[in-house]
């Protein structure tokens, strides 16, 4: 079996990549990096001049030989390496007639927990979402923002006092809004300095967030171990790290 051609597909903010075989089997994975789709698609198209002709169940060496065949990493790059990867995988599972999961140590669950991804622009419209969420029966919210999500047309301020101040009285409603039968994930968006996210964190521990996700820009590990150690709520960060798949 050989690869024959490798697709990419857009689809509102998502990008697919089908890759073809001589055997009409064919495999579907995404990118996960979805602010730079685009970028994404040329990589893959990059990979695709490597892949044209090589057996697709040689998944492990097909990974390694993209991941270290350049000087180069990076979200989209690594998008492209994990939509390839995934297809890979799916096209594995086809030919051998089981899960792709079954190739990859077999099945451990028979469901999981997911979150209901909050949206909103408006506090009220948030913490509405939250109680949304309870009602459907997700005992988890995600994506909830302690600040707005301010149009970037518009030049923004609050003072150090005013941001942290509306960022407590926000988890505090959402909290108070779902009770204890809802976990907050708590999203960030990297939008803090390490002192702040310092702040923040000891001033919403009461509420008990789940996690704190991204609360600081990702580029220094130092910076991210140091607000790690003065605070008690999970941080959850990396998403190059998810993006890598089972093969790495």
């Amino acid at each position: 079996m050989k690869i024959t051609d490798i697709e990419c597909i857009h689809v509102d903010r998502y990008l697919f990549v089908k890759v073809h075989t001589d055997e009409g089997i064919r495999g579907l994975g995404e990118s996960g990096a979805w602010g730079f789709l685009e970028a994404s698609e040329m990589a893959v198209n990059t990979f695709k001049q490597y892949l044209i002709g090589q057996d697709p169940l040689r998944i492990e060496h097909h990974w390694q030989y993209m991941y270290r065949c350049h000087h180069f990493r990076g979200a989209a790059i690594m998008g492209a390496i994990s939509a390839i990867d995934i297809a890979l995988w799916d096209i594995a599972g086809k030919y051998f007639g089981v899960p792709s999961y079954q190739l990859l140590g077999g099945k451990c669950r028979d469901k999981a927990r997911v979150y209901y991804h909050v949206k909103g622009e408006t506090t009220e419209e948030l913490v509405q979402c939250c109680v949304d969420a309870k009602n459907e029966g997700f005992t988890a919210v995600g994506h909830l923002t302690p600040f707005l999500d301010e149009s970037r047309d518009e030049p923004y301020f609050e003072t150090h006092s005013q941001k942290i101040s509306r960022a407590v009285d926000r988890v505090r409603r959402y909290r108070e809004a779902v009770g204890d039968d809802v976990d907050l994930c708590i999203e960030v968006h990297r939008r803090l300095a390490p002192a702040e996210a310092i702040v923040l964190a000891r001033e919403i521990q009461p509420f008990h967030p789940f996690f704190y996700e991204d609360p600081i820009l990702p580029d220094n590990f130092d910076s991210m171990a140091l607000v790690a150690e003065h605070i008690h709520i999970p941080i959850a960060t990396g998403y190059l790290i998810a993006q890598v798949s089972a093969s790495n």
